[in-house]
């Protein structure tokens, strides 16, 4: 290995003393922005995590992100109003793919810890089967679902979702039966009668108007 570096006449770059196997190494620096940028964000990584990660409520980036999917989620709510728990509005909604999609969202964040991602039942009961414990119709699911059921096993969530995205993720958990994923738990409860079919909307006159012409 060379101890001293040599001139390189080739291009008149510096070549450092660093030579192995007669492999060498241009004495390149790196360039003084470059040095000055890395130390910037060196100094800039403590008041950042101090910001969004020294525990101030509302400040990270999970928080940030819960903050604005309720402000989209009610700028959505408000093209459908509150809607309430009844058998009309669950079954109607059962058939509404844009609307389930939010409750299946609603489902996934706050339920598959105790009845799986699919429905198929963890700790909780299969939704996707014929058996149900603490339901005999259809409106009984935004029920349990509002005030809980098992003594607390499963939590009363009334006091944390919308009312709307308890009507939403009631109607896709509705949706599930029939799908009879395997899981951990067998069959719970007992067998009740098939979830009503949806009743279409009457057409209205300027709807009938505007097919005739």
């Amino acid at each position: 290995m060379s101890s001293t570096p040599t001139e390189n006449t080739a291009n008149d770059s510096v070549l450092t003393e660093h030579a192995y196997d007669g492999i060498e190494e241009f004495d390149n620096p790196l360039p003084g922005w470059w040095k000055w940028l890395f130390i910037a964000c060196i100094a800039f990584c403590p008041p950042y995590f101090l910001y969004y990660h020294g525990g101030t409520p509302g400040r990270s980036i999970e928080e940030i992100y819960s903050q604005a999917l309720a402000a989209n989620t009610r700028l959505q709510f408000a093209e459908i109003g509150e809607l309430q728990p009844d058998e009309a509005t669950l079954v109607s909604f059962m058939e509404k793919d844009n609307w389930l999609r939010v409750g299946k969202i609603v489902f996934q964040t706050h339920c598959v810890s105790c009845h799986g991602r699919e429905g198929e039942g963890k700790v909780g009961p299969n939704l996707t089967d014929e058996s149900y414990k603490n339901v005999k119709k259809i409106e009984d699911i935004a029920s349990v679902i509002n005030n809980g059921a098992a003594a607390g096993a499963m939590p009363q969530w009334s006091n944390r979702l919308h009312p709307n995205e308890v009507v939403l993720v009631a109607a896709y958990v509705a949706s599930m039966r029939g799908e009879m994923l395997e899981g951990p738990r067998g069959a719970e409860g007992k067998e009740i009668p098939p979830w009503p079919e949806a009743v279409e909307a009457p057409e209205s006159e300027s709807e009938s108007d505007s097919a005739s012409e």
